[in-house]
């Protein structure tokens, strides 16, 4: 199986850094995500994810570092965390790390909670100075 590279942009739209490894099993999303076709975009990240369930069937680090993300983007991250549980409850090993400034952890704490209370998946808020 393929790793999942894709070079953020910040051109008329905000495309995020996907970073997903099939070796390590670590997949990272970075950087601002306001995207012209959101559903097409995060769709490719289901995919892959879907499909490294299937083959490689290890355990799935989610690491989430978006300084920026707009509704239609909360929604497509939900759907990632949807899989993500369906995978933990079918056995698969599963941790979800979500990086914020110390600044702004009061509203990721909010947001986040608003994420565990609709997937029922654990999520790491782990705070950074920049």
């Amino acid at each position: 199986m393929e790793n999942l590279y894709i070079e953020g942009s910040q051109d008329n739209y905000y495309v995020p850094t996907v970073d997903f490894s099939a070796e390590t099993g670590v997949c990272t999303i970075s950087g601002k995500s306001y995207l012209e076709d959101t559903n097409q975009f995060y769709l490719v990240l289901l995919e892959w994810l879907d499909k490294y369930f299937d083959e490689v069937n290890k355990p799935v680090q989610f690491n989430v570092m978006l300084s920026y993300y707009n509704t239609s983007s909360s929604r497509s991250i939900l759907d990632i965390f949807d899989l993500l549980k369906i995978y933990e409850d079918d056995g698969g090993t599963v941790e979800v790390n979500w990086y914020c400034r110390d600044v702004d952890m009061e509203v990721v704490k909010e947001e986040v909670e608003d994420y565990v209370e609709e997937s029922d998946l654990k999520i790491n808020v782990i705070s950074f100075t920049d």
